[in-house]
């Protein structure tokens, strides 16, 4: 799947596209149901399907002290689109130059892309101070001859609308099992494994020590959870998500310890899909009652994950 950088000219080859146009971070039931149509509308006329992205996103900008809110990579959401049939992701970078952009202009940018048709979800805006909706964006395009759709948001079970902000709620309080439902997969953390101070193999269970990055902070706690590495090994674990309690200084990672595993993972990069909630964080006094607490955390995660399908 190629990645079109913000700026750089379109490929004829990928001219005359359905874009689906959006944020789309975390790719969730709603984000899919717009990238669906897209592509669906794309297959009909036999043309590429390319999903537009923001980076850094809209509120990064506007809001650069806001806590870390990510709920996918660049790189994450470029295989997520892959996998849903996209010929290509089209990055669009969110600086002054483009947040000063009226309804008008970034219409005549989608004209200057070869851009044939847009799918957006109902509530999407955009243009300079957000002035642009999708009415004004439908209006806009039929008058360079670009077609435009809406999809409606998706709602679940209770009636609410999925959204990102419900699935970032949802993991600010451990509760995996409703962000895993309205995303159709678990949320997972993908970084480098970085070397760490290795306390983790003096005590027998050796750890994978990654760096939260801009994601979402998910409750401070340990973890059922599931590591992919890149050959497509797929391992179960326990991890702690958290600032370490028990030692110091304290240091803000996500440290999965696989089980049945004793491979080198340094310096590769690695996905951890968060699958329950077990426990919050906690301090012990000593070494026996901390590892004690690992042993019951890695029994009771490794019953979990037997009774959980895996998901991609």
């Amino acid at each position: 799947m190629e990645r079109l950088e913000s700026g750089a000219p379109v490929p004829v080859h990928l001219r005359g596209s359905i874009m689906a146009l959006g944020n789309f971070d975390g790719f969730h039931r709603g984000h899919q149901a717009v990238v669906s149509r897209a592509i669906e509308w794309a297959k009909t006329e036999g043309r590429p399907a390319i999903v537009a992205t923001f980076d850094p996103h809209p509120m990064r900008f506007f809001r650069p002290d806001a806590p870390p809110f990510r709920l996918t990579t660049l790189d994450q959401r470029q295989a997520l689109f892959a996998r849903a049939g996209a010929d290509a992701m089209q990055l669009f970078a969110f600086n002054a130059e483009f947040a000063g952009r009226t309804a008008e202009q970034f219409v005549q940018l989608l004209v200057d892309m070869g851009v044939a048709g847009v799918v957006t979800g109902k509530d999407f805006t955009f243009g300079k101070g957000r002035s642009g909706s999708t009415d004004r964006l439908a209006q806009l395009c039929a008058a360079v001859g670009m077609a435009a759709q809406a999809v409606a948001p998706v709602a679940v079970q209770d009636g609410q609308v999925i959204s990102s902000s419900r699935i970032r709620d949802a993991l600010k309080t451990g509760d995996c099992e409703t962000a895993t439902r309205l995303l159709t997969r678990p949320f997972a953390i993908q970084g480098n494994v970085q070397h760490g101070d290795k306390i983790g193999r003096t005590i027998g269970f050796p750890t994978a020590n990654l760096d939260l990055g801009t994601y979402l902070r998910p409750a401070y706690g340990i973890y059922a959870v599931r590591g992919m590495l890149p050959d497509g090994r797929v391992l179960d674990g326990a991890a702690n998500l958290g600032i370490r309690p028990s030692f110091d200084p304290p240091k803000e990672l996500l440290e999965p310890h696989f089980f049945d595993f004793a491979e080198s993972l340094y310096d590769q990069v690695i996905e951890v899909q968060m699958i329950r909630y077990l426990r919050p964080e906690a301090k012990f006094d000593g070494l026996d009652a901390l590892m004690a607490q690992i042993a019951k955390d890695c029994d009771d995660a490794r019953q979990i994950l037997a009774g959980t399908p895996h998901l991609a």
